[in-house]
């Protein structure tokens, strides 16, 4: 029975997060089918029509000679730096959490919109001295529209008791608001276009710390390529275009999770974050 409860979690983990039909499917059946539809209808169209497409984009002549990249219409966002700029001047012109957060949501910029549930914005005490960021959401975050709820949230809420702390003392939210399909790691486009989000809530809240949560964190809000295990327990500086911030880079409470063994490094950053909070007040 173990053996089965393990391999649910591994799935969930993994972004398994729907059921198999009740009976099974031929799909071998299915892709001949297919292949068949697709000859019969490329016969039944001119030879000028017949060229082959790829599922995002085509190809089309562009001044010059040369050839250029046109979005089709097919409902998909192709990251660019349009939507970083278009991101950067509506997060600017926001003056409140409650701003912030509509303009979020109203946004159609970020392609992983469109496969999420949820926009997760935020959660515990806006008026806390320190503010947790992870990465984005997973699935039990995109079904709750909360950060940080699922195995790893409950595990960072026992890393917070453990240094007098609780989501009523705390403010929690990540880089990305939306999950990216399958827990998929978001793309360095996805990332940028979010930053300026993050950046106007940072400067929002006005946070005494920042607790970077992973890698993915700490490298987009430091702008370093180094890894977690080289940036850990060392203070840092969170620079948004209004303000300066002292950082602690730590583990993702996901990563814990798989390597238990780790927890006494998490813990002995907690335990700097601890000092600075209990000297400053």
């Amino acid at each position: 029975m173990s053996n089965k409860v393990e391999i649910m979690e591994w799935y969930i983990q993994a972004g398994v997060d729907i059921c198999l039909e009740d009976k099974p499917i031929d799909r071998f059946a299915q892709s001949l089918e297919e292949k068949s539809s697709q000859k019969d209808t490329r016969k039944e169209q001119p030879l000028s029509q017949q060229k082959e497409k790829t599922p995002l984009n085509r190809r089309s002549s562009g001044t010059g000679g040369q050839e250029r990249v046109v979005p089709m219409k097919s409902g998909v966002t192709v990251p660019d730096k349009a939507s970083v700029d278009t991101a950067v001047e509506i997060a600017a012109q926001t003056n409140t959490l409650e701003e912030l957060r509509t303009a979020i949501a109203a946004f159609e910029g970020c392609n992983l919109k469109r496969t999420a549930k949820s926009t997760v914005f935020a959660d515990g005490n806006p008026d806390a001295k320190i503010m947790l960021i992870g990465e984005a959401p997973g699935r039990d975050e995109d079904m709750q529209g909360l950060p940080f709820v699922g195995r790893a949230g409950q595990l960072l809420d026992r890393m917070l008791a453990a240094i007098e702390l609780d989501r009523n003392k705390v403010y929690i939210s990540n880089i990305i608001p939306w999950r990216p399909p399958g827990n998929r790691t978001p793309t360095p486009q996805e990332t940028e276009i979010c930053r300026p989000f993050i950046e106007r809530h940072i400067e929002l809240i006005q946070p005494e710390i920042i607790v970077l949560l992973g890698g993915s964190s700490a490298k987009t809000l430091l702008r370093t390529s180094d890894g977690i295990m080289r940036l850990r327990g060392k203070w840092s500086e969170v620079s948004t275009k209004h303000a300066a911030v002292r950082a602690m880079p730590t583990l993702h409470p996901a990563y814990l999770l798989r390597q238990p063994a780790h927890k006494r490094l998490s813990w002995q950053d907690l335990l700097q974050i601890k000092q600075v909070l209990d000297t400053a007040n």
